[in-house]
């Protein structure tokens, strides 16, 4: 497309400054914690609203069940989001979108806390979720713009502990609000929080998305020399915003149906985001109840699986030093078989390491342990212990599962991303709000129980991900085939 006579903009070879993987690490870092900030607000909000269950039923008249949809219908707005603020961020930027998203976010919260009936507040914490929803997809773009594979086995590390960090955070924060103070408090917090988050954003957040700084650096160029014909890459097809809009927000469904990796990720997330709701579900039944705590109490015991975060943390110096040991070897071979040594790159399956680290057997097993000790006889230490082998299980098993397609696509980090977060935040919003009537129905050892056979059956996947990912990645049309 376009007149074909033109220049492409590039950028300078290997080390050229303007490149943000050459930005000094007192640049890079303060952008990544930005970007886990945002994570960890959103998070935040989503699950903040689920310590006030009892008075926020009581005051618009509706059972718990009934009031749980807020929690719900928040999560399916952030399946709902991703599709967007993904390929829309591969259009126009990564700034622009968190940005706009988080203000929108904000404007829902508002909502929310202003709301007098549940019709309302339901509606507003769907919207909120729909644009809160940017950092689930769009974080992992960034962090590919910032960090080379090597260097993302740490920065990753970050956000996602920030990312996990929120939910876990939201009740030990809403138990005491609800229990102290006035319930709306929990919308309150929420957006005095993310106007904080916001104001750092919009003045220290610079563009990271190597496409838009491109087109910057073309601009520039031509109004030096006065020649049109300076283009960056995605200015060579002369394609209007709208045309490039329309094919970005096509992109998701088209990796979606077409990309096998995308496809076996999102099935095997959902699995794990079905669980993990449903497992947060029940402290209520958990502590509360067979040990008598107060709410306030009750959203304490949240911080043993936010302890278990830290123990998976633990691991990354391991490895980061199995990557650069391996990395290494890559690039000697490149050299003896004369090609470029920085052609040399991890493969996508090293990510893997996280879960084949015990991380998609704890899951099981610490399921298992809660859902036999959770008696009023036995130690409330015993499954606040169990807590902390989930929270290093699930953190795991996000690490792999993320920096997995990021490696594996790069470019497109962000429409594959929102592709897997659509199909596994619609099942935890649904589980959500069918978990409560669960432990009631079934107790709490059957119902953590089954979760427990479950997640049972998912502990092979990394296994067999780590055997047969590059046949996978081969058959793959978007996705990275070398490594």
């Amino acid at each position: 497309g376009g007149s074909g006579d033109v220049f492409v903009v590039g950028y300078e070879g290997p080390d050229d400054p303007n490149d943000p993987h050459n930005w000094s690490y007192w640049q890079r870092i303060p952008c990544t914690l930005l970007i886990a900030a945002i994570g960890c607000v959103v998070g935040l909000a989503s699950a903040i609203d689920s310590s006030a269950l009892p008075q926020a039923a009581a005051e618009f008249g509706v059972s718990e069940v009934v009031e749980s949809m807020a929690t719900g219908l928040f999560l399916v707005g952030f399946g709902a989001g991703a599709l967007f603020a993904g390929p829309i961020s591969e259009t126009v930027g990564r700034n622009p979108v968190y940005i706009v998203t988080l203000a929108i976010f904000m404007c829902f919260v508002l909502g929310s806390a202003l709301a007098p009936n549940i019709e309302t507040q339901l509606t507003m914490r769907f919207f909120a979720g729909l644009f809160g929803s940017t950092p689930l997809t769009c974080a992992g773009g960034s962090i590919s713009d910032l960090w080379s594979p090597l260097e993302r086995v740490f920065s990753f590390a970050i956000f996602a502990n920030a990312a996990f960090t929120g939910p876990l955070l939201g009740p030990v924060m809403g138990g005491f609000i609800a229990e102290y103070l006035d319930w709306h408090w929990v919308d309150w917090i929420t957006l005095i929080i993310s106007g904080v988050v916001l104001a750092l954003v919009f003045f220290f957040q610079p563009e990271t998305y190597p496409p838009i700084l491109l087109k910057w650096k073309a601009a520039h160029l031509r109004e030096l020399t006065g020649d049109p014909r300076y283009r960056a890459e995605i200015e060579v097809r002369e394609e209007s915003l709208a045309h490039r809009l329309k094919r970005a927000l096509y992109r998701p469904f088209l990796l979606t149906a077409r990309e096998p990796i995308i496809i076996l990720v999102a099935l095997y997330l959902t699995v794990i985001y079905i669980i993990l709701f449903t497992f947060l579900d029940g402290y209520t039944y958990i502590f509360t109840l067979p040990h008598h705590l107060s709410q306030g109490l009750t959203g304490l015991c949240f911080l043993g699986i936010i302890l278990g975060l830290c123990g998976a943390s633990a691991l990354v110096p391991l490895i980061y030093s199995w990557a650069k040991r391996d990395l290494a070897l890559l690039q000697s071979r490149a050299v003896a078989a004369g090609r470029d040594p920085a052609s040399a790159r991890l493969p996508p399956e090293f990510r893997l390491w996280y879960s084949m680290l015990g991380g998609s057997l704890a899951i099981p097993i610490s399921i298992f342990w809660m859902a036999w000790t959770t008696s009023s006889s036995i130690s409330l230490w015993s499954p606040l212990a169990a807590s902390v082998l989930f929270g290093y299980g699930i953190l795991c098993v996000f690490i792999t599962c993320y920096q997995y397609i990021i490696d594996a696509y790069e470019t497109y980090a962000a429409s594959a991303l929102a592709s897997i977060t659509l199909i596994r935040y619609f099942a935890a919003g649904g589980m959500t709000i069918a978990g409560i009537p669960f432990y009631q129905n079934e107790g709490v050892a059957y119902t953590l129980t089954i979760l427990a056979c479950l997640s049972c059956l998912l502990v092979p996947v990394p296994y067999v991900f780590y055997r047969y990912g590059p046949a996978i990645r081969a058959k793959s049309k978007y996705a990275i085939k070398s490594g």
